[in-house]
């Protein structure tokens, strides 16, 4: 199961207590999974479609809690989806007139009133979302209806697809009246995209929606990832310390043998032949070993001038 998947089962769990709070969830979830069919006489039929079972119990039970309603719920033939050819279902919610269908369009505020006219909106409706558990609702049923996100494991890309743009800025506007969250939108065909790409800003989301267990799971991956990410800086950095050191050996080796073919390591000062002669009885040895085996020993800064010092004598020979 993927962990869009999973979130939305987690969500799917939530069972709000206030009234405001159910409204504000179920006209998310209406806004994004909803269409409406005329059933004659000017009358509406609405038809709520979901491809995640636990999704479509949990809004035919919200709904007959707030409503007092009881729904069709049915389920879809199967279809193959992309390449791999796995089997799918899809679950449909169908609310007829004689279930005060248009009661509910103007409650949710997607069916409203102009110049005497009914409408139906294309945004999301500033009554029902006043306070900021409304808000957290209302994303809630959005997520479950029309989101989804990438496994952590792979990425951090967090979406809503919304089928207006005015319902995409809209939405934009009330995820980023949250504090530190910065939602964008984007165009991908004829659908318009609420996006979030930045790890911290997904966490929270998920927080705001009430995906604990999700969020929990996300930072354990992300600890994970930091880890390894942490082990492999750590190795490479070694390597290339190694690598430094390996060089600067044979740099001074070289200087070394220069030295001792032209002039003789007893022509360096007393200093300068004691370090030689250590560095060509142990070639490969730390520097800070090195200066160990002086008498009297030496600091890492003054056996590494006295190196650069020989360099500089071989140089000019």
């Amino acid at each position: 199961m993927s962990f869009a998947s999973e979130t939305k089962n987690e969500l799917a769990r939530i069972e709000p207590e206030k009234k405001c709070c159910q409204l504000a969830e179920i006209s998310g979830f209406l806004r994004v999974a909803g269409s409406l069919r005329l059933a004659g006489g000017g009358r509406f039929r609405i038809v709520i479609t979901t491809e995640n079972p636990a999704v479509a119990r949990h809004y035919k039970k919200l709904m007959q809690e707030y409503f007092g309603i009881e729904t069709k719920l049915e389920i879809g033939e199967s279809t193959a989806v992309g390449k791999s050819r796995d089997l799918h279902h899809s679950y449909s919610i169908t609310i007829d007139p004689d279930n005060r269908s248009e009661q509910i369009l103007r409650e949710t505020g997607i069916l409203l009133i102009k110049e005497g006219n009914n409408y139906i909106s294309d945004g999301i409706y500033s009554g029902i979302v006043k306070t900021k558990c409304c808000k957290k609702a209302y994303m809630r049923g959005i997520f479950m209806g029309a989101g989804t996100m990438s496994d952590p494991e792979k990425g951090y890309h967090l979406e809503f697809v919304c089928h207006s743009e005015t319902m995409a800025t809209d939405l934009k506007k009330l995820i980023n009246s949250f504090v530190d969250l910065n939602a964008k939108v984007t165009k991908r065909g004829s659908s318009h995209i609420v996006y979030m790409k930045k790890a911290d800003y997904i966490r929270d989301t998920l927080a705001l929606m009430g995906a604990t267990s999700q969020v929990f799971s996300m930072e354990e991956t992300r600890i994970k990832k930091s880890m390894v990410s942490d082990a492999k800086r750590i190795a490479n950095c070694d390597t290339a310390n190694l690598d430094r050191s390996v060089d600067a050996a044979m740099r001074q080796l070289e200087a070394i043998h220069k030295i001792e073919e032209e002039r003789g390591l007893e022509w360096l000062s007393p200093k300068l032949e004691e370090v030689a002669r250590l560095r060509m009885e142990n070639p490969y040895i730390a520097i800070s070993a090195l200066g160990e085996m002086c008498d009297p020993p030496l600091k890492k800064s003054g056996i590494n001038n006295r190196l650069r010092r020989i360099e500089e004598i071989a140089a000019k020979l």
